[in-house]
């Protein structure tokens, strides 16, 4: 049978992809690129960028687009036989990259290209080719690039490892409630638990570490004494402070040699430490820079936090006799005191969520400011109850994308964009190539026959991931590298995502997006009011904790040693940052998989410095809804402005990495961003 990682398919055969295919399609694969190498480093073969591309473009995105589909089963489908197929192969596919981003012969032909000869998209790709060049090893010698490419091989394993154990001890754990200890907590999720324990032929209510049950728990139960189990549970996964039977998924030698690894790699390139390395491709000019952006916001925000604090301590004192608050209690309190302030709770809000109307919500808005049409397309999928849609204008095809919305097991969480493949006027056949996304969710699944029910939280997310889906996919750039998301400032990829979330808070977008589970009614205005006056509710406190998550990254790969003690920083920065103080047994750096294996490694500040961006732009689109409203709004209604939708567009999504972020946002705003429209945003001004 033809193996469906080889076959030569626009799309990939998700549904027949096996375990057993993985090693010898990546022993096919990896040999038609070592060809197609071998070939373009000839002496004989001209340092032309579309020869090059032609050549050796071609065969190594047919080895990325099999690896892509492979790594992704791995994160929405994880079994025993395709998680060993895949670290099988994982050191081989990660030596030849390794290899091919450190060729001296390789980048000597892309130095003597003739920049002349490209077009602006393409000398984009060559700058960024080059530097990348430099920042794999390619001016390595001896000893020294032998090192460099044992480093990479080593990182990538013990990546992969640190994501598998914050899987597997997130799935380790459950326990089983009685119905006596959930009072408070929503019906539907109790629902949800019943099934579940009931389907392992156990009694009670399972609880899980997985978002759609941890967290409804520590918002609603009223028993201190479950909320803090789950809280222990959760904040000690993949620790040294986890239980017994699960030190095996310990990853506190693994951060310590990731961290020296990045340290060494640094040093041999001649940078001091791992965070000079990581801004060299990105807006922020050095970690200085970024460590005092950062501790500028922690200042800002600090009185408000503290503002926040007080409130929730007193609240407690007064109204839920908690003289002396826990973490475990705080989110508790906080959904409380909500209530009490706003008149309205989470799970009152969620019944007018459900998954289906908020999609068609989402897509309308899109349609609408873009100027684009979404509809239902096949594609091979792997899992049922994953989506593939189209998107089109003016009846031609601009993208694809598949849509994996529940959580499961097997599934790592969170929420993700990824990419399948990209925007290419492609060298070998002279045909366009439209892009293709995943939109990866981690949302409660329907029960008892009725549609899936959102939080805010969660239509907030699937906004931002769509943001990103939309910067991958509405590109109108046809060199690959430069397409979409790629090429890309890391700090700036969030502009689009974050952008997005904005209009989940505009009351003519939000209107169209609700139907109550029961009765069908949309959300009426006054709770939405509430909602919106309860936006900016514990901003100083969540402002802060980004902070102290990105201030403790960013000094992490800054550090003289940093793999000495990650704890002692830890605590360093919580000392200086945080206004609620965590157990001393808590261990969240131990999933933080944005930087051990999530590609943010001293890059995770990139979500507050694009939050600059993206309110700033969204601003652009609250001065024409205001500019509108003086016109008899004449030009759209409200932020849904379709004359500043599509200057958006052109100016940023459609550009892509095809510039710098700063050219692009500056072709929109005609200045460079300014952080006020943040602070106001989120009540700080």
């Amino acid at each position: 049978m033809t193996n469906p990682l080889l076959a030569n398919s626009p799309l990939p055969l998700f549904d027949q992809i096996q375990p057993e295919h993985v090693s010898p399609a990546m022993d096919e694969l990896l040999a038609r690129t070592e060809t197609a190498l071998s070939e373009v480093t000839q002496d004989a073969f001209p340092a032309s960028w579309p020869e090059i591309a032609r050549v050796l473009d071609v065969a190594t995105e047919k080895l990325s687009s099999a690896w892509g589909a492979v790594s992704h089963l791995n994160s929405v489908a994880d079994t025993p036989e395709l998680r060993a197929a895949y670290n099988a192969a994982l050191p081989r596919v990660t030596e030849f990259w390794t290899r091919l981003g450190a060729d001296e012969r390789l980048y000597a032909k892309y130095k003597a290209i003739d920049v002349n000869t490209l077009n602006t998209e393409q000398r984009q790709a060559h700058k960024n080719a080059v530097r990348n060049f430099v920042l794999s090893g390619a001016e390595l010698e001896g000893t020294a690039r032998v090192r460099f490419a044992q480093i990479q091989e080593r990182q990538a394993e013990l990546s992969q490892k640190f994501s598998e154990n914050a899987l597997d001890s997130t799935e380790a754990f459950s326990y089983y409630a009685g119905a006596d200890e959930l009072d408070g907590v929503p019906a539907d999720v109790q629902a949800s638990a019943h099934a579940q324990a009931l389907a392992e032929g156990q009694d009670g209510y399972k609880l899980t570490l997985k978002m759609p049950s941890y967290l409804p728990v520590m918002q609603f139960a009223k028993s201190s004494a479950l909320r803090e189990k789950l809280y222990r549970a959760y904040n000690t996964r993949a620790s040294d402070q986890a239980p017994a039977e699960h030190s095996s998924f310990d990853n506190s030698a693994i951060m310590k040699e990731i961290l020296a690894l990045r340290l060494e790699e640094s040093q041999l390139l001649g940078y001091r430490n791992f965070g000079e390395v990581s801004v060299v491709p990105k807006m922020a000019e050095s970690p200085t820079q970024v460590i005092t952006f950062l501790r500028d916001l922690a200042q800002r925000a600090r009185p408000y936090a503290e503002k926040d604090v007080a409130d929730l301590r007193a609240f407690a004192a007064e109204h839920l006799n908690l003289t002396n608050p826990q973490p475990w209690d705080y989110a508790y309190i906080g959904e409380k005191l909500k209530e009490e302030r706003y008149a309205f709770s989470e799970q009152e809000v969620k019944q007018y969520f459900t998954a289906p109307k908020v999609l068609d919500g989402l897509f309308k808005i899109v349609e609408t400011l873009f100027e684009v049409s979404l509809s239902k397309d096949t594609a091979p999928v792997w899992k049922p109850g994953v989506e593939f849609y189209r998107i089109e204008r003016a009846g031609q095809l601009v993208g694809q994308f598949y849509l994996d919305q529940p959580a499961r097991t097997g599934k790592r969480g969170g929420a993700w964009m990824d990419d399948v493949r990209a925007r290419w006027l492609r060298p070998d056949t002279g045909q366009l190539q439209t892009p293709v996304a995943h939109l990866v969710c981690n949302f409660a699944d329907g029960v008892a026959g009725k549609p899936a029910l959102l939080t805010h939280d969660d239509v907030t997310t699937l906004f931002h991931e769509f943001g990103h889906g939309l910067h991958h996919m509405l590109t109108q750039v046809n060199e690959r590298d430069v397409s979409g998301i790629s090429g890309v400032e890391w700090d700036a990829v969030e502009l689009p995502s974050q952008f997005m979330e904005n209009f989940c808070w505009e009351w003519d977008v939000l209107k169209h997006m609700t139907a109550h589970v029961d009765t069908g009614e949309a959300l009426p205005r006054a709770l939405f009011d509430k909602m919106k006056a309860a936006k900016n509710f514990q901003s100083g406190m969540q402002t802060l904790r980004q902070v102290e998550f990105s201030l403790f990254d960013m000094l992490l790969h800054t550090e003289e040693n940093p793999s000495k003690d990650v704890m002692s920083l830890l605590a360093d920065v919580r000392a200086e940052v945080a206004v609620i103080q965590a157990p001393p047994y808590s261990r969240p750096a131990h999933t933080f998989s944005h930087i051990f294996s999530g590609g943010y490694a001293a890059g995770y500040y990139s979500y507050k410095w694009a939050e600059v961006l993206s309110a700033d732009a969204y601003a652009a689109f609250e001065e024409s809804a205001a500019d509108a409203a003086a016109n008899d709004a004449s030009k759209g209604v409200g932020t849904v402005n379709v004359e500043t939708g599509r200057k958006y567009r052109e100016a940023i999504l459609e550009a892509g990495g095809s510039r710098p972020a700063m050219e692009s946002f500056k072709a929109f705003r005609g200045r460079e961003p300014s952080i006020d429209a943040l602070l106001r945003h989120q009540g700080m001004a």
